[in-house]
């Protein structure tokens, strides 16, 4: 028995063995720990990558992997803030449809849509009006006005407009309607609205309306000038020969 314990102590005759042989007298002991022998560590080496092949390792390989492939900031990463440059709005213009008696840009200078956005007034008639309105691209209005004797001429695109003239008169050249229908066509928001002036342009069809108030509310409440309708003036030469 002593001679198997020293031929067992001796590392020369242990390294010899074949692989396999008495490996249960080489597998260490749960109990105790008991360090393997030289010959043993030189015929099985261990590879490096074993000895980082640890659960924490793994787990920041894996972490490292993550944010390589993730283009966002990691969590709990706090940027400094980036100083935003401010924008200026630029002026909305308002047209304003009217004679000279009356000068509107007084009223808006210094005013500020929102306290932020200027008003720049742009005032003329319509007789020194044209336009064009698209379905996509709005309206854009070309002016001709004389100003203390010189002609200026500009072409802009309004944001909203003020109409403080008559579209429409039966003197000669004094129908404006085409410019009131491309307003409209341009979508064009107004302060009062494009409806009422284009209603406007014919007496009757105003009076029309008012007719409708008179039987709503009757004379006493609506009292209105009795009037009499032709289509034509046809009508009018045969009451006139009866």
């Amino acid at each position: 028995m002593n001679f198997l314990r020293r031929r067992l102590s001796d590392s020369s005759f242990v390294a010899n063995l074949p692989n396999g042989y008495m490996a249960d007298l080489q597998r260490p002991d749960s109990s105790t720990s008991s360090p393997a022998s030289p010959a043993m560590e030189r015929r099985h080496p261990q590879p490096l990558a074993a000895s980082f092949s640890s659960p924490g390792s793994s787990l920041f390989s894996s972490f490292s992997s993550a944010v390589k492939q993730t283009p966002q900031t990691p969590v709990g990463v706090v940027e400094p803030p980036v100083p935003s440059t401010p924008v200026v709005q630029r002026p909305r213009i308002l047209l304003v449809i009217d004679d000279t008696h009356t000068d509107w840009s007084k009223y808006f200078q210094g005013k500020k849509l929102n306290g932020e956005i200027e008003i720049r007034v742009e005032q003329a008639e319509f007789s020194e009006l044209n336009l064009a309105a698209y379905v996509t691209g709005g309206c854009v209005v070309d002016m001709q006005v004389i100003r203390n004797g010189t002609k200026v001429v500009r072409s802009f695109k309004p944001d909203f407009i003020l109409v403080r003239q008559h579209a429409y008169s039966m003197a000669l050249g004094e129908d404006y309607r085409s410019l009131v229908i491309g307003l409209q066509y341009g979508g064009l928001p107004a302060v009062n609205s494009l409806y009422s002036v284009y209603n406007f342009c014919s007496k009757p069809w105003v009076f029309s309306q008012l007719i409708k108030i008179f039987h709503s509310l009757g004379p006493e409440k609506f009292p209105l000038v009795e009037q009499t309708f032709f289509a034509n003036h046809k009508p009018m030469q045969a009451n006139a020969g009866a």
